[in-house]
This record gives structure tokens, C-alpha cells and sequence, in this order.
């Protein structure tokens, strides 16, 4: 072995390890680089199906917005379970068999669950067209027809008033 970073090859050319070193600061920086990012997606993973669960303590809100205790013990589950390889879809599911479909904030679009998301629109559309329906018979209403008025009655207004700007 000749200088530090050099040495011989079996042909007896030196071979250098710049090209190992440039490699093995590459791996390590791409290993710096890439963990965290598997790692925000790991938290982005928790904090979309935290969003998703009603917290059992405060019903008004998502395990994502809850400050409760119990909240807290069901993000760290579900971050636990997406560490493992559980899917999202199996972490939810884990969820609606302990709790029931209650946990879900909103509801499956199946099965009697679907009236929930159907009713608003049919709501909004049933209130449009009673709106046309009135809008257009206000429409078609005949208009009222001049009162017919006295010509004698109509003349004297008439003297009344050019004598009142004269």
C-alpha cells in the first residue's frame, strides 16, 4: 500500500478511494435527506387520520384537534400501527371495530349513511325549483289595469295644478 488513500490493485496500478468516499458522503446524505422525509409523510399519515376519528372525549371534535388525553393516546396508536405497515384504510378500520361507525367523523357514503350526503342536495335542489315555480307565477300574474278615471274629475286636477304653478 502506497500513500494513505491509495493503493495498489492487483495489476499493480494504484487505485485511489476518492471515488469510495464521494459515494459513501452521497449515501449518508441522501439517508439524511430521505428519512425525515419518510418521516413527515409517516406524520402527515397520522395527522390526516386523526382528522378523520372523533375523539371520544370531546364529540364536538377530531383526534387531530382534541387536547384530551385519550386523543393523544390515539394519535401515538395510530402513528404505531403505520410504523408497523398497517394501511390507513386497516388503522380506520381497527377504529370503527372498537368504537363503532360513531368514531368516524364523517360518515360512510353506503348503505343508509348515504341519505346524509344525498338530503342536503336534494334540499338545495328541491329549494330551487320552488323558488322558479314562484318566480315565475309572480311573472305571469296579470298586471292590474288602470283605474279608469272621470275625464271631468281628471280636468279640474289638471286647472288645480297649472294654477298652483302659476
Amino acid at each position: 500500500m502506497g500513500r494513505r488513500g491509495r493503493e495498489l490493485d492487483c495489476n499493480g496500478s494504484i487505485r485511489t478511494h476518492r471515488g469510495s468516499r464521494l459515494i459513501l458522503a452521497l449515501v449518508v446524505l441522501s439517508m439524511v435527506v430521505v428519512l425525515p422525509l419518510g418521516a413527515s409523510s409517516t406524520e402527515e399519515q397520522v395527522r390526516q387520520l386523526a382528522a378523520e376519528l372523533r375523539c371520544p372525549v370531546c364529540q364536538g371534535l377530531s383526534v387531530a384537534d382534541s387536547p384530551s388525553k385519550m386523543a393523544n393516546q390515539m394519535k401515538d396508536l395510530i402513528r404505531e400501527r403505520l410504523e408497523a405497515g398497517e394501511s390507513p384504510e386497516a388503522v380506520k378500520a381497527y377504529f370503527v371495530e372498537r368504537y363503532g361507525e360513531w368514531i368516524l367523523l364523517a360518515p360512510k357514503k353506503e348503505g343508509f349513511n348515504l341519505l346524509v350526503w344525498v338530503f342536503p342536495f336534494l334540499g338545495l335542489a328541491g329549494g330551487a325549483v320552488v323558488l322558479f315555480v314562484v318566480i315565475r307565477r309572480w311573472q305571469k300574474r296579470p298586471q292590474a289595469a288602470p283605474a279608469s278615471v272621470d275625464s271631468a274629475y281628471l280636468e279640474k286636477v289638471r286647472r288645480e295644478m297649472a294654477q298652483d304653478q302659476s
